[in-house]
């Protein structure tokens, strides 16, 4: 039954991450094509298609490469790539029972029993089993060759051993090396974490039983050209999709169809084994933020989830046939600096005089306070301010210096480094019109004590040749989605492999202090949600000490859909509203 995994959701900390939806055509179509009588089964798709938005154009199929790793790629995929758990409603861990089932067998060693249901298939015919375990495991643990597959980040999943299973076994076992907070998420295979073993085996040129050996034995020369496809051959060019035998589905939709700088399409799966989607098409739209409500308006999309402002917003709730909902989510905003050896903001005092300038608080007045009152700075980085232990962390971050600028401070340290008029490039994502304010307030502010602050913004900042992945940066600016889980962030902040695209994970910058990474290993080893508030409280101040990026605010969310269409449920975390696309009907 659907409610299996699908149990009851209230909303509860508002709407989710930015993304959107609409219906081709303005309604998406029409009718109930059930395809059978009721009672002879489930019911086949509506013959309807719902149409959702997001800024960005996906271009790989594997989201979980250090390269590829963005809401652009997940948002799509997370209902054609499926797994264990999801971020239901809440932006908790849930089960998902249709994809199989696990229980935790034992707290020492940390013992992990799952079974994957017996009829999970990928589209393609092929099971769902061992191998597709062994490459997850691979290529997210870091234990195979060292940075031969590459990954948003290892942890928890560094702490588990090799799967002892055998071709075809569908029940496997993860014992963990030490305790791990986040067992049930983090480290397990979830929502588009589990990858298709049987085409990574074939195009490394092994057999289902070679591939097996090979990562049993962590063979690293028998799987580089596995690791090579892996890391890059589910890369595609806008409108070029893959070959349908590359990317099998295994959730209840596939993909189908890529028009370049349009949209793609998710179809149905036809050999999905749980409950089919309510509606055969779901379309994601690639649509820039500034165009997206006009879009909803005009009826060519459904659903929207652009970064709010006061005037959008007002514009959206005196729009006729429209249902908005606006909240809280896991979604900030900052400034991260590259501590390449290579640049300026490698010194410290440079960094200090920088922050020092940030105008934070005018920022948040500006931009978002017009629309939610209450909004202040976020004063920590991996802690949300509507989480409860938000103050706790934030007092013990102890980070009062920088809570307001202090022009004439930073325009001291600029003059004793010898720096004055020093350019700095702001990198971001473009178009975003909130960031290219935010940089014009920050160049304001930051021109007064001497710097010189560029507007940096790249419609290719995000890409895997672009600005953040090479380290073609001074600051960057953008957002973490994130969630309730506490491990989370830890490749953010831990010391990466290497300064590469491949080995920074999620740490852009490339920072490294072995007292975080120290204390970041406790926190994920700890259940107790006081304990993980005093080890995040110290991992803060620390990150303050060495300044290794500046909260800005914590973004609000608004979402707003046609109101002919029911079951859109936003998501505080970054699953974002397609957490329950294949839910997704029209009236």
């Amino acid at each position: 039954m659907r409610t299996n995994r699908r149990r009851s959701r209230l909303v509860g900390l508002g709407a989710g991450v930015a993304l959107f939806l609409a219906a081709c055509g303005g309604g998406g179509g029409g009718g109930d094509d059930t395809g059978g009588d009721e009672g002879a089964g489930p019911k086949a798709p509506a013959a309807v298609t719902i149409t959702h938005t997001f800024e960005q154009e996906i271009d790989a199929y594997n989201g979980n490469t250090a390269e590829n790793n963005a809401s652009k790629n997940n948002i799509v995929l997370q209902r054609v790539l499926t797994g264990f758990w999801y971020f239901d409603d809440k932006g908790e861990v849930a089960p998902n029972t249709e994809f199989g089932t696990y229980e935790k067998t034992s707290d020492d060693p940390l013992t992990i029993e799952y079974s994957i249901n017996p009829k999970a298939t990928w589209s393609d015919g092929t099971p769902i089993d061992c191998d597709d375990v062994l490459l997850f495991w691979a290529a997210n643990s870091g234990k195979v060759g060292k940075d031969l597959f590459s990954t948003s980040g290892t942890t928890g999943v560094e702490l588990i051993e090799v799967p002892d299973c055998a071709a075809g076994d569908k029940d496997f076992t993860f014992r963990y090396s030490e305790p791990f907070a986040d067992w049930e998420g983090q480290g397990g295979p979830g929502a588009a974490d589990l990858m298709p073993a049987h085409v990574v085996a074939k195009q490394g040129g092994l057999s289902e039983q070679e591939f097996i050996d090979a990562v049993k034995s962590q063979d690293d020369k028998a799987l580089a050209k596995a690791a090579e496809f892996y890391n890059s051959g589910w890369v595609m060019e806008p409108g070029k999709l893959a070959e349908e035998s590359l990317i099998p589905s295994s959730g209840p939709y596939k993909l189908s169809k890529w028009d370049a700088g349009q949209s793609i399409t998710l179809t149905a799966n036809d050999k999905y084994w749980g409950d089919p989607p309510a509606v055969k098409n779901v379309v994601i739209r690639f649509i820039v933020q500034d165009e997206q409500v006009q879009a909803l308006q005009n009826g060519e999309v459904n659903i929207i989830e652009p970064q709010t402002n006061p005037d959008l917003l007002n514009q959206l709730e005196s729009a006729q046939g429209v249902k908005v909902e606006t909240g809280t989510q896991y979604l900030y905003d900052h400034l991260d600096f590259n501590f390449n050896k290579n640049n300026p903001f490698s010194d410290r005092k440079l960094r200090e005089a920088f922050t020092k300038c940030v105008p934070r608080e005018l920022i948040v007045d500006n931009l978002i306070k017009p629309e939610q009152a209450d909004a202040e700075p976020m004063d920590v980085r991996n802690v949300a301010p509507f989480d409860a232990r938000y103050e706790g962390v934030v007092e013990a971050a102890q980070m009062d210096a920088y809570a307001e600028p202090d022009i004439e401070g930073a325009k001291a340290l600029l003059a004793e480094t010898g720096n004055e008029g020093m350019e700095v490039k702001v990198g971001y994502n473009t178009p975003n019109p909130r960031r290219t304010q935010v940089v014009e307030l920050i160049a304001d502010s930051c021109g007064k004590a001497g710097f010189k602050v560029v507007d940096a913004g790249a419609e290719n900042f995000f890409e895997a040749d672009g600005d953040l992945a090479t380290n073609r940066f001074d600051v960057a600016l953008f957002g973490w989605a994130g969630s309730s889980l506490v491990s989370g962030w830890a490749s953010t902040f831990t010391t990466p492999t290497a300064c590469t695209p491949s080995g920074k994970g999620n740490n852009n910058g490339c920072y490294s202090n072995p007292e975080v990474d120290k204390l970041i290993k406790e926190l994920n080893a700890t259940l107790d949600s006081e304990e993980q508030a005093r080890l995040i409280g110290e991992v803060e101040r620390i990150l303050w000490e060495d300044l290794v990026t500046i909260p800005l605010y914590s973004q609000p969310a608004l979402s707003a859909w046609t109101d002919t269409l029911t079951n859109i449920t936003p998501n505080p975390s970054q699953a974002s509203i397609t957490w329950n696309m294949d839910e997704w009907s029209m009236s």
